[in-house]
């Protein structure tokens, strides 16, 4: 019975999209519920064992949690209660070589909905770091992963307090079986469960739906519209929609004017609100979270001009180069690849081509600048030292996230045609979980009320 409320919570949400409809908080957080749950059940056990962690433990503070703790967190908790502890143990194997279930435990004052099974009475016990010891001490891990990571911030939740008390409490014999938790914590943050790849390309379409929205003479007045404008009509649409944004939308613009790209301000500053006029190409870079997933998506539009009906050939041709760009790109991918590797490949092969390329493509899913492998940065086309380093896995997901210049002559300048797009990498390679731009959108300047 709870197989098939899952699906049929699963069949909603695939459906949900196709007729306006986005699922109840309640459905939402029985479907968060139950994909995690999975994820705890199905997912985790193969990732615990490929590193050989036998004792995972995650420790926070209410408003102050570990990012990795809050994501096996039950929908119903917005956040931890006083000091949470969980505990993930693997006991092995049994006599038959059969592996045992992973004991999900709570050295915690209240029961952490069913999946982690309450293992701290307060009365009977005072002192909550005895609790947590005496657990250790009964399973004798081999190994204590915490939360603590040089490289990966969301890898390092664990504060120093929490740590330095915690140790304390230990005792010398069982602090030397502690170590970094960094490349587990990556693996449960940047693998995709089935159930998850069930629901996610929705979400993206979803996104693909707004940006178009926004992209179009519903929201864009040529004349009279600024990006401001457009921007602040996507916070306010993601809010009539009952999603959230994770980060403040950006739109932008080039033209046929003096005005040259300029990297930082892009990445970093953005523009001021200019009126949009006919002629103009718009980016827009927008994102929302839903479901405890994220989006991260980057378009262009096209202002026609009075008398056209399609965009220039010339900007086509940009596109077509920051398409190719992707191709080149993803192609590339390769279990086992470092970051930097695929990173100086694809632009070796790019420049060969005649294309000039920026790649800055970062892991997606709990988080919209995910942990995983990180493939550049702007600033960072030589390789990025930690998170470049870390290796490809299969089921994960990537925001494919590059832009491509091309000199116009017709406008005596350089453009960057900017994409982002969501993407799935499994041993079939990489796919658009809803596609990618290859046409722009275009917006009208006639008759427009």
């Amino acid at each position: 019975m709870k197989h098939l409320c899952l699906w049929l919570l699963l069949l909603a949400s695939a459906n949900a999209f196709a007729d306006g409809r986005i699922l109840s908080m309640r459905d939402r957080a029985q479907l968060i519920d139950n994909m995690l749950d999975d994820r705890l059940e199905n997912l985790l056990p193969s990732l615990m064992r490929r590193e050989g962690i036998d004792m995972w433990i995650l420790i926070s503070r209410e408003y102050n949690e570990d990012p990795v703790l809050k994501t096996m967190l039950p929908a119903n908790w917005l956040s931890a209660r006083r000091r949470t502890i969980l505990v993930l143990f693997d006991p092995g194997q049994d006599e038959q070589g059969n592996f045992k279930a992973i004991e999900r435990l709570a050295v915690a004052r209240y029961a952490v909905d069913s999946m982690f099974r309450k293992s701290w009475d307060k009365e009977q016990q005072p002192s909550q770091w005895d609790a947590l010891v005496d657990l250790v001490k009964q399973k004798n891990p081999k190994k204590i992963a915490l939360n603590k990571s040089t490289n990966v911030a969301l890898a390092d939740g664990l504060t120093a307090t929490e740590y330095q008390e915690f140790t304390a409490a230990l005792g010398p014999s069982f602090k030397t079986h502690i170590v970094s938790s960094e490349p587990l914590a990556i693996a449960w943050l940047e693998t995709r469960s089935a159930m998850e790849m069930a629901v996610y390309p929705n979400i993206i379409k979803l996104g693909h739906e707004i940006v178009a929205q926004a992209f179009s003479n519903e929201v864009v007045k040529p004349g009279v519209t600024t990006t401001d404008d457009v921007a602040w009509w996507l916070r306010e649409r993601v809010v009539e929609l009952k999603l959230q944004t994770w980060f403040h939308p950006s739109v932008s613009l080039q033209r046929a004017s003096t005005e040259k790209f300029d990297h930082l301000k892009a990445f970093s500053e953005g523009t001021e609100g200019q009126v949009i006029l006919p002629g103009d190409l718009l980016h827009m870079d927008f994102g929302i979270t839903y479901l405890r997933l994220n989006s991260d998506q980057q378009q262009h539009a096209y202002v026609l001009k009075e008398g056209e009906t399609d965009a220039p050939a010339y900007l086509k041709k940009a596109l077509a180069n920051a398409n190719r760009l992707q191709d080149i790109f993803t192609n590339n991918f390769k279990l086992g690849r470092t970051g930097n590797e695929v990173l100086s490949m694809s632009r070796q092969q790019a420049i060969a081509e005649g294309i000039k390329p920026s790649i800055y493509t970062h892991p997606i899913g709990f988080h919209g600048h995910a942990a995983g492998t990180t493939l550049g940065m702007w600033d960072s086309q030589g390789g990025v030292k930690g998170e470049g380093d870390y290796p490809l896995h299969e089921n994960t997901a990537y925001s494919i996230e590059l832009n491509a210049a091309t000199f116009i002559p017709e406008w005596n300048k350089e453009i960057r045609i900017m994409l982002e797009e969501e993407a799935y990498f499994d041993r079939n390679g990489v796919s658009y979980m809803d596609g990618r731009q290859t046409s722009f959108h275009l917006i009208s300047s006639q008759d427009v009320n």
